[in-house]
């Protein structure tokens, strides 16, 4: 009698256990499907009006309506971005706190700050995709007798003390594009600033030569305040498609670009990753607002994932390879 009753009693745990099993798919599934439930933060680490903060500020609206919830942008500056980045760090992995992080905060710091940054760039985020790329921009005052690249480092070789560039500092992307282009053969001298605005001001006066910078250079280029000698981006700006890359002129390599991803805290479920990927691509990807990032000054350039982990990893090494064999030395 006890032996006929437990294959019963098997096929029970069997049936019970089948409908738990489908409890358990079901409240998954649709965990996945209800997400986001609630107003969603991302945190941009620059001040209002910075390149970053344009930027999610034009994605917003497209995102927010591709997944059904509010995304409430939070500006916490400070530290090259790194302030901001390493509080959405340490939020907890749920997809409520997110990052617009830049190059500045997700892989130049790790060149020039390896001893005290407070997170490790490659293990403690997800990533979720790479939205858009700024080229730099080589500009001289009209004054300096070179009109194009190849030019301007011969003549830079010219004068003993070297040509003065206008930079944000060592540390700067645009200071390490300007080491970049001393390794590729211009004697150059960095001229730090604290204040971009003044350091423009400087070059067209004339009282500096040479200034690297963002396409927010163009208007003075295209009123002959400036003359424009190269970008560089592996390719032509939209912008600017008249001024040719430094890799066209024959300086191989020579390819420094400002760029802009969403981040999670380490541990985001891929479902969710996945989700918040496809908003960011598909607001990329609209007409208008590809349009709107453009007239920004930035190149639409979307990266997955994997692919954006990889070209973290591989800025990271750039940067570090141009401070290692520059000698530039980094206040730690």
């Amino acid at each position: 009698m006890n032996q006929s009753r437990k294959p019963m009693f098997g096929r029970r745990q069997l049936v019970f256990g089948g409908l738990a099993g489908g409890l358990t798919l079901s409240t998954l599934t649709s965990a996945q499907t209800d997400y986001p439930t609630r107003p969603i933060r991302v945190i941009v680490p620059f001040a209002a009006g910075s390149a970053t903060d344009i930027m999610m500020r034009i994605l917003e609206q497209h995102m927010s309506r591709s997944l059904g919830q509010q995304l409430v942008l939070e500006n916490r500056p400070g530290a090259s971005g790194v302030i901001g980045a390493d509080l959405a760090r340490r939020a907890a992995p749920d997809g409520y706190t997110l990052v617009m992080d830049a190059a500045s905060s997700h892989s130049i710091v790790a060149a020039t700050r390896p001893k005290t940054l407070p997170y490790n760039l490659l293990t403690d985020f997800t990533a979720i995709g790479r939205a858009c790329t700024s080229a730099n921009l080589i500009a001289v005052n009209p004054s300096v007798p070179a009109k194009n690249l190849p030019e301007l480092i011969a003549y830079s070789n010219t004068i003993p003390a070297g040509l003065s560039f206008a930079s944000g500092g060592p540390g700067s992307s645009n200071g390490l594009a300007g080491e970049m282009l001393r390794l590729k053969g211009a004697r150059i001298v960095s001229v730090p600033y604290n204040d971009t605005n003044r350091a423009v001001t400087d070059v067209i006066a004339g009282h500096i030569p040479i200034l690297i910078y963002t396409v927010a250079l163009l208007p003075h280029i295209r009123s002959g305040r400036l003359r424009g000698l190269a970008v560089t981006s592996e390719q032509r700006v939209r912008q600017a498609p008249d001024i040719p890359t430094a890799i066209e002129q024959g300086v191989p390599g020579m390819v420094a670009n400002s760029w802009f991803g969403l981040f999670g805290p380490a541990g985001l479920p891929i479902h969710m990753r996945d989700k918040l990927h496809n908003a960011l691509a598909a607001a990329v990807y609209d007409p208008d607002i590809n349009n709107k990032l453009v007239e920004a000054g930035l190149e639409p350039a979307i990266l997955k994932p994997a692919e954006t982990d990889a070209y973290v990893a591989s800025q990271i090494s750039l940067w570090k390879d141009v401070i290692s064999r520059g000698g530039v030395k980094l206040d730690e």
